[in-house]
């Protein structure tokens, strides 16, 4: 992690990646690139449906591929770059047919480095291969929740879940927030850990930083009037007057308290549920 002089308040608190020591460009592919304009948290109507999102610096897109539909074919790391709308490290990749695209790299990752997506693929870092044919207790990330319908899980700077059982054309995979669930059995996931895991160690030290990452400010519910929240109100502090919190909307939520709808279409895969409240 990168320090710097404590030439202000906000400076002496700073941390953040040392991105030279691991990327080796600057400059995306023009042709896989593409811009695009952020929902900043508001839906086709323009409606906030999630709060405390806006501005941010403007990014261009990175065309991921997270299909995994060319199988049997090599690919080489060409360069390892830093990505403006994810946690964790890109490389531009080429097959061996000359295509070209971008993909999520695994921890460790080096340019020159050739990997295969094939059922029958090495166990090594980088390489993909369906569920059914890894091992328990082997970390996997970017995790296909369906055949060919892309990665889903696990995508972020760091993460990863591991395999823990499998039965009856299933496979049971520990997800980093505990939760145990099924995966069809032959759903694609990438052997290895996803790259950047210092990114959790990074201090924004100032409010700004967060307002370059589209992140606005959040205040407290008790903070409020009794217009704006069902927590505010009351002369001085005063208690939320209600046994749960909740939120704006109305909707249970924070202190361990459970907001996962009953009748979700995906409760049927869930073994265990996440742990929740206080650790």
């Amino acid at each position: 992690m990168k320090k710097y002089r404590p030439t202000s308040p906000s400076r002496r608190q700073t941390s953040n990646v040392e991105f030279k020591k691991f990327t080796t460009t600057n400059e995306p592919l023009k042709s896989l690139t593409k811009g695009f304009r952020r929902a900043n948290g508001r839906n086709n109507s323009g409606k906030i449906t999630t709060r405390h999102k806006g501005g941010g610096h403007k990014r261009l897109f990175r065309d991921i591929d997270f299909t995994y539909n060319k199988l049997n074919v090599p690919f080489t790391i060409k360069t390892v770059e830093y990505d403006p709308n994810r946690s964790c490290f890109i490389g531009l990749v080429a097959y061996k047919d000359g295509e070209r695209r971008y993909a999520l790299l695994h921890k460790g990752a080096k340019v020159g480095e050739t990997f295969i997506a094939s059922e029958n693929a090495p166990l090594v870092p980088g390489n993909k291969l369906p569920l059914k044919n890894i091992p328990v207790g082997t970390f996997v990330y970017a995790v296909e929740l369906k055949p060919m319908g892309g990665a889903r899980i696990a995508r972020s700077g760091g993460n990863y879940v591991e395999v823990s059982a499998k039965d009856g054309g299933y496979v049971d995979v520990k997800m980093p927030s505990s939760e145990v669930r099924k995966v069809i059995e032959t759903a694609y996931a990438t052997i290895g850990t996803a790259s950047n895991d210092e990114n959790r160690l990074t201090n924004l030290g100032k409010a700004g930083r967060s307002r370059w990452l589209g992140i606005r400010p959040t205040v407290r519910g008790t903070a409020q009037n009794p217009v704006d929240h069902p927590h505010g109100g009351g002369e001085g502090r005063q208690g939320r007057g209600r046994r749960r919190a909740i939120s704006v909307y109305g909707k249970p939520t924070g202190k361990g308290q459970k907001s996962r709808r009953s009748k979700k279409y995906s409760n049927k895969h869930i073994v265990r549920r996440r742990k929740v409240g206080k650790k």
